[in-house]
């Protein structure tokens, strides 16, 4: 049981951690999409960056999440990459378009949360008191 969450917690590690990193990298080039469509109108009135401006922010942050969530901060950033998701759902539902984008995100918002959670998980367990398997098994039902 175990080693199968292990197996989980490692293929979500990667796949979020890449996936943050790479969206982030590609607004700095647009290769993906151009990023700009994305930036809702409420955003454009409200803050003092041009759209271009604001996805290179953007990519730094997921850049760092993404870096995050592979290294050892994996919980904090798969915390962070779930609340981050969470907002641009919302500020995509705010465009009046991209709603099966802003649906995609909230599905990997909770794919990041768990990742959080499984980290948590192992973490706690692998400090615990000698209980091992017995700690994750009790955790995780």
């Amino acid at each position: 049981m175990q080693n199968r969450l292990q197996t989980i917690q490692t293929i979500s590690k990667i796949a979020l951690g890449l996936m943050a990193f790479l969206a982030g990298l590609d607004k700095f080039f647009n290769l993906l999409t151009n990023w700009e469509w994305y930036v809702s109108p409420l955003a454009q009135r409200m803050l003092p960056l041009s759209p271009p401006a604001l996805m290179h922010v953007v990519g730094v942050i997921e850049i760092l999440v993404g870096l995050a969530i592979l290294t050892k901060a994996t919980r904090l950033g798969a915390y962070v990459a779930s609340a981050w998701l969470v907002c641009i759902a919302l500020a995509l539902i705010t465009t009046g378009h991209f709603f099966d984008v802003a649906v995609r995100d909230l599905e990997l918002a909770v794919a990041a949360f768990v990742l959080a959670k499984l980290t948590e998980i192992r973490e706690s367990s692998a400090v615990g008191t000698g209980g091992g398997s017995r700690a994750l098994r009790a955790d995780v039902a």
